[in-house]
């Protein structure tokens, strides 16, 4: 065969190939649309499906508020976040963004619903509520004496006519933690006070619990809550003091810190005022050493407060963590607190008692101005959130790990039909 014959014998059996492999094979008009609305289907089956997996897991979360800290891991720990991570996750201070942080860094499979819980720690069946002024206190009383008529316990209530006192003597301290040892089992004591330390006294301990509040937010209710009326009067009565002075009655807080008024200058390391001087959260988780635990938004409170808060708290909760609060209450100290969600939503969370209809609107430029001074007490309010996320991710954790693998292979899924 000559070699211009050879050529067009390749030519040609190129030419068959080519035709073999770009044919087009014409389907009926019918089919491409049955195809297409079948493509078209699958990608919202698949998009529906997802979204509602999605709001499973989201449904866990509750009112959640901006991140400005992180101090995920309890004390001492390796996994705490610092500063600069903390920016990296700018949800790590929600439920969800903790489960994804956890899931990402391993430490979700490391979460033991039982390591987390300090209530098998105590000694006695007492539960002591040592609450923090303005974190909803009055609110969690009234749900335990709920709870204690169907539980048969009782609450007891400090009734602290002479006022708050933020640090106790040691022999006054000692006196409190028998007094509290004495209790019958079954019984709740609840008091403005600062945590004791009953092993330091050689008394049994009780189980601690506890709330929290944004520390800028419950300073500005304090603020307006002691120049109430129907707080100032009674108290003057009481103490036959005279009336205060119209213009701290009136003076608005924004007024105040830009005044830069001495009652709201917040000043690192700044002693107490006052028997009323509330800016200090982590007082009540720090005890009754002066030393450490005075001096305003300092490290050495903070580290404390937290020390304290992981080794005895069985709950630490919080109102702007509803749902998750009365979950792990109710899973981590179920003598006290079993059925306790049940309870609070039959008619006791549209209650809200100590409203001060008083407090106007703070601007946020002036919440952001005190916020600049609080930074550790927001690192401690924090810490406290985290570790409920924390508990209760324990708790909920195979359903979340089952959620997650279902929304995976969805997306997976939904990518595909996608890409085809």
């Amino acid at each position: 065969m000559s070699l211009n014959n050879d050529r067009s014998y390749k030519m040609k059996l190129r030419d068959v190939e080519n035709a073999f492999k770009y044919r087009r094979i014409p389907y009926p008009k019918r089919s491409v649309e049955l195809i297409a609305l079948l493509a078209i289907s699958c990608t919202f089956f698949l998009f529906m499906h997802t979204n509602k997996l999605n709001s499973r897991l989201k449904e866990m979360e509750v009112k959640l508020q901006p991140s400005e800290f992180s101090a995920l891991g309890l004390t001492g720990g390796n996994n705490h976040i610092s500063g600069h991570d903390a920016g990296k996750h700018d949800d790590i201070n929600t439920l969800h963004g903790t489960f994804e942080y956890l899931k990402s860094t391993g430490q979700i499979f490391q979460l033991n619903a039982q390591e987390l819980n300090n209530t098998g720690k105590a000694d006695i069946d007492v539960l002591f509520f040592n609450r923090v002024p303005k974190t909803g206190s009055m609110q969690m009383i009234e749900l335990m004496r709920q709870l204690g008529k169907v539980h048969d316990y009782d609450v007891e209530v400090d009734t602290q006519t002479g006022g708050i006192i933020p640090i106790l003597e040691p022999v006054e301290e000692s006196d409190w933690t028998e007094n509290i040892s004495n209790l019958e089992d079954g019984s709740v004591f609840v008091s403005h006070v600062n945590y004791l330390n009953f092993s330091k006294y050689e008394q049994p301990k009780p189980i601690y619990i506890n709330m929290v509040r944004d520390p800028v937010e419950r300073v500005i209710s304090w603020y307006y809550f002691i120049r109430a009326p129907w707080i100032f009067v009674p108290g003057r009565r009481r103490s036959n003091r005279e009336m205060p002075n119209p213009k701290w009655v009136n003076t608005e807080f924004d007024q105040c810190v830009l005044n830069g008024e001495k009652v709201c200058t917040y000043i690192e390391g700044s002693q107490l005022e006052r028997v009323g001087d509330h800016r200090r959260q982590t007082l009540f988780f720090c005890g009754h050493n002066e030393h450490k635990c005075i001096p305003f938004n300092t490290r050495l409170a903070l580290q404390v407060a937290k020390m304290n808060v992981e080794r005895e708290y069985a709950v630490v909760g919080t109102w702007e963590h509803t749902n998750e609060t009365l979950a792990v209450l109710e899973a981590y100290v179920p003598r006290y607190f079993a059925d306790a969600t049940k309870m609070y939503y039959s008619g006791l969370h549209g209650e809200i008692i100590n409203d001060n209809p008083m407090k106007p609107h703070i601007s946020q430029d002036i919440i952001d101005m005190v916020r600049r001074n609080f930074t550790r007490e927001i690192e401690f309010y924090q810490f406290c959130r985290q570790r409920l996320h924390k508990q209760y991710l324990a708790l909920k954790l195979n359903e979340l790990m089952r959620v997650d693998k279902s929304l995976m292979r969805l997306n997976e899924a939904r990518s595909m039909v996608i890409r085809n």
